[in-house]
């Protein structure tokens, strides 16, 4: 599913350059769930942005179901993601202006899908929010909140789920919930999960896990 090769990434300023990722390379199979760990400032929301195309790599590059993401154009990677990857990020992302059911929808509607509504209720529904359908992010706490950012996630059945501290905002027993899920839903639906974290009870439910230290891969 993904393939991650040679990737560096380094940034210059008045200061000098700083070295954010250095030779990662690793390959996950479909299906496989990953979490990256490391310390704050070691690369792995970096590497994450460049998983997923949204930043590009000094040299290397990453390919995603045999696609090099750094030969397309930036509309071309957009349109990829849109086909092939969720989201779930720490700060849940969700729009204030548009209710719980809009929310779900909108991956959906932006794909052009007639079911929309449909779907979006039915995913609701499985991550147990079918009573809170009409209700906007600032009436939902945040257990609540993550929920409707992952049913957003998996609403378009991607084949890649990248998550990013999806519970660094929760308290421990929503963050188990939440969790819980979102392990659940990625079997149920045979996705490939890659995921950053700092709790090593969350990396160990990953099938494999890769550490960072300093923008490279230890061990």
């Amino acid at each position: 599913m993904i393939s991650v090769e040679h990737v560096f990434k380094s940034v210059t300023d008045s200061t000098g350059t700083l070295a954010i990722l250095r030779d990662i390379d690793f390959a996950l199979p479909v299906r496989q769930t990953l979490a990256i760990v490391g310390a704050s400032g070691s690369g792995k929301s970096t590497l994450l942005s460049i998983v997923a195309g949204l930043d590009t790599p000094s040299s290397g590059t990453v390919r995603l179901a045999g696609v090099d993401m750094f030969a397309l154009d930036e509309d071309a990677r957009a349109n990829l993601r849109a086909q092939k990857v969720g989201f779930v990020f720490q700060s849940f992302q969700l729009l204030g202006n548009l209710n719980a059911l809009e929310n779900v929808m909108l991956p959906l509607e932006l794909a052009g899908r007639r079911d929309a509504r449909k779907q979006a209720s039915e995913m609701l529904n499985r991550v147990g929010l079918s009573q809170r359908l009409q209700h906007y992010p600032k009436v939902l706490s945040g257990g609540e909140q993550q929920r409707v950012a992952l049913a957003r996630a998996f609403v378009v059945q991607p084949a890649l789920l990248l998550a990013d501290e999806p519970t660094g905002s929760l308290d421990f027993v929503t963050g188990e919930t939440v969790m819980d899920l979102m392990f659940e839903l990625n079997r149920e639906l045979g996705t490939t999960l890659v995921l950053v974290t700092h709790d090593p009870a969350m990396a160990a439910r990953c099938a494999r896990s890769i550490t960072l230290q300093a923008g490279q891969i230890q061990g």
